[in-house]
C-alpha cells in the first residue's frame, strides 16, 4: 500500500511535465509526418490535397537534397576533427591548476551564450570581401593574396561556416567534457602517478579511458546538432551561394516560408527527425559496445 502511494505521488508530479513534453514536442512532430503526405501552401482555410509519398519521392530524388546532406557531413566531421580536440584541451586547461583558469572559463564560453543571430551578424561583418576586418589584417600583413569573399565563393563557403559553428560551440563542449574529467577520482591520478602516469600520460591512461561516457554524449550532440544547424547559416549566408551552404534545416525554412510548399517543407523536418532518432540510436549500441568490449 505503501509502494502504491509513492507510485501515485511520483506520477503526480510527472504527469505536468508528460503533457507538457506532449503538446511541445509529441503533437508538432506527429503533425509534421501527418502533413508530409500532403500538399499545402500553409493558408488556414486552403484544403490540404492528399498526395502520399511524392514529397518524400521528390525530396529523395532532388540533387539539391544530397548537396545539404553533404554538408551536414562536413559539419560532422568538423566536430570530430575540430571541436572534439579544442573543446578537449580546453577543458584540461580549465580543470587544471592553472592561475587564472576562471578568466579561461568565461573567455571560452562566452561565444555559446551569445545569441546564434547576434554571433552570425558578427562573423558577417568580419568576413565581408570589402572592408571586412579579417580582410584587412590580412592586407595590412602583406597576406593579400590570401584575402577571399570568405562567404560569397560558393568553394569555400560551407567551410567558413563550419569554422564559425566550431567557435561558437568550443565553450559548450568544454563545459561537457570538464564535467567528465571533474567526475574521475583523485585516487586514482594518485595512484598513477606513483606508477610514472605523469602529464600526457596522465591524460591517456587514465583521462580518456574513463570519460567514454562523455564521449558518447558528445558524439550524439554532434551528429544531431549537425542535423539541425540553422540559424548561423540563415544569417550569414541564407544557405547561398547558389545553395552552397544550404543544409535540410534551410532547404525546410525555403521549402515552407519561401515556396509556400509546407507539404515538402514537412517530408524534410520528418526526415530530420527519423535520422536524428536513427543517429542516437546507432551511436548508443557502437559506443556501448565498445565500451563492453573494452
Amino acid at each position: 500500500m505503501y509502494g502504491r502511494k509513492i507510485y501515485g505521488t511520483i506520477a503526480i508530479f510527472l504527469l505536468p511535465v508528460f503533457l507538457l513534453y506532449t503538446i511541445a514536442f509529441i503533437i508538432p512532430v506527429v503533425q509534421t509526418a501527418y502533413q508530409s503526405f500532403f500538399s499545402w501552401n500553409g493558408i488556414h482555410n486552403v484544403p490540404m490535397s492528399y498526395v502520399g509519398l511524392d514529397n518524400y519521392a521528390e525530396m529523395f530524388r532532388s540533387e539539391e537534397f544530397y548537396h545539404a546532406l553533404r554538408n551536414v557531413g562536413v559539419f560532422i566531421v568538423a566536430s570530430f576533427v575540430l571541436i572534439l580536440p579544442v573543446a578537449f584541451a580546453m577543458a584540461l586547461l580549465i580543470t587544471s591548476k592553472t592561475r587564472g583558469k576562471r578568466f579561461f572559463k568565461v573567455a571560452y564560453f562566452l561565444p555559446s551564450i551569445l545569441p546564434l543571430t547576434s554571433v552570425g551578424l558578427m562573423w558577417q561583418f568580419l568576413l565581408k570581401g570589402d572592408g571586412g576586418l579579417v580582410n584587412t589584417l590580412l592586407g595590412m600583413v602583406g597576406l593579400s593574396s590570401w584575402q577571399h569573399e570568405w562567404l560569397g565563393e560558393p568553394s569555400i563557403a560551407i567551410y567558413v561556416v563550419v569554422v564559425v559553428n566550431a567557435w561558437i560551440y568550443f565553450g559548450l563542449n568544454m563545459i561537457i567534457f570538464a564535467s567528465g574529467i571533474v567526475a574521475i577520482p583523485d585516487d586514482l591520478y594518485e595512484a598513477a602517478a606513483m606508477e610514472g602516469a605523469v602529464g600526457w600520460k596522465r591524460v591517456y591512461y587514465i583521462t580518456v579511458p574513463l570519460m567514454k561516457e562523455t564521449f558518447k554524449v558528445f558524439s550524439v550532440l554532434a551528429v544531431t546538432q549537425s542535423l539541425r544547424v540553422f540559424s548561423q547559416i540563415y544569417v550569414m549566408t541564407g544557405g547561398g551561394p547558389n545553395g552552397a551552404t544550404d543544409v535540410p534545416t534551410t532547404m525546410l525554412y525555403n521549402q515552407s516560408f519561401k515556396y509556400n510548399n509546407f507539404g515538402m517543407g514537412n517530408s524534410i523536418g520528418t526526415f530530420i527527425i527519423v535520422a536524428g532518432f536513427a543517429a542516437t540510436v546507432i551511436l548508443n549500441k557502437l559506443m556501448n559496445g565498445k565500451a563492453s568490449r573494452a
